[in-house]
């Protein structure tokens, strides 16, 4: 049932975008609580927002053609809506009835992901309001029903070695040593368990980072669990380590502290806003200057240091107390 202030949510089809643009539904949710929902997501990216409170409905746009965005307005034209927030950009939103409507248009040059969100509610910068995704007390369960039974009861580092394009991908070798480290018995999180998440295509690099500490501490979630399950394991850590990619975002979007690791990408535009991105002694634009559309077969992560990670996986640890 739609509630008496109905709020119409268009999500971003992208699921990394989409968790970056996610602080703006969470602001919504918690300064209008007398408002209900209807979100609109594609295939990927509809699922994240599956636990938000007050959720009347959640569409799945399967594909972007003429007929599904037909099918999409006739779902909700019958609606008079309090609000409606286009992250897409979309002609329909601009037909509906509406009190209001925020739509997204082009991005700032330079404006980070999270800052070009915010602007769609017109936020000041201090209101910005950092990615969050909801996680029901079904999904938390479901989670720690395979957590507590592993290695014990030690803190929990997160580690997302998974990346889209091999240009982003850091060696699991220093991941693996930057693990061993952090939880060696004089390190700062002593007799700790690994945690390791992705898809099941990062099994070869979850094997290699296992072997950071024994056998019994690890905690390999890689291939088992949805994005959303995945935001609810992550929020279990003390820490997350990881690549430019979804991964990383969901660990922001948990509230875990965040060290990403950064090399032909721009993190000033999409690294982790609540945490460290750490790269080499390459900017983004000497990356572009050797791969202009950054999509060739290069490594070119191999020039940062693992213990230029550890080090601020170190501060982020002693900031945390």
């Amino acid at each position: 049932m739609i509630g008496r202030f109905p709020i119409l949510y268009i999500a971003e089809a992208d699921a990394e975008d989409a968790v970056l643009s996610s602080g703006v539904l969470a602001h919504l949710v918690e300064s209008l609580p007398h408002a209900t929902f209807t979100i609109v997501g594609s295939a990927a990216s509809a699922p994240l927002f599956a636990d938000t409170p007050r959720l009347t409905k959640l569409i799945v746009l399967e594909r972007e053609g003429h007929f599904e965005w037909i099918a999409l307005w006739n779902q909700v034209r019958a609606t008079k809506w309090g609000l409606v927030v286009d992250m897409r950009g979309s002609d329909l939103s601009g037909k509906l009835r509406r009190h209001k409507r925020a739509v997204r248009g082009k991005d700032q040059p330079g404006l980070h992901a999270v800052e070009a969100a915010a602007a769609v509610l017109k936020l000041e910068p201090d209101e910005i309001p950092a990615p969050k995704l909801y996680v029901s007390e079904e999904t938390r369960a479901q989670i720690e029903a395979l957590i507590p039974a592993t290695g014990g009861e030690g803190p929990i580092l997160a580690v997302g070695p998974g990346v889209e394009w091999m240009g982003k991908r850091w060696p699991a070798e220093r991941y693996a040593k930057v693990a061993a480290k952090l939880l060696a018995d004089d390190g700062p999180l002593a007799g700790g368990r690994l945690m390791i998440v992705g898809e099941e295509i990062d099994r070869e690099a979850a094997h290699t980072i296992r072997y950071a500490v024994p056998r019994a501490r690890v905690i390999e979630l890689q291939g088992k669990l949805t994005r959303l399950q995945t935001v609810a394991a992550l929020s279990t850590s003390v820490l997350y380590i990881g690549a430019d990619s979804i991964w990383t975002q969901l660990a922001v979007a948990s509230g875990v502290p965040v060290v990403a690791v950064f090399g032909p990408s721009d993190e000033t535009v999409r690294g982790p806003w609540k945490g460290e991105a750490v790269r080499g002694p390459r900017t983004y634009d000497e990356f572009k200057k050797l791969d202009p559309r950054l999509n060739q077969a290069i490594q070119h992560m191999m020039d940062l240091p693992w213990e230029r990670v550890l080090k601020a996986a170190q501060r982020m640890l002693k900031a945390r107390g």
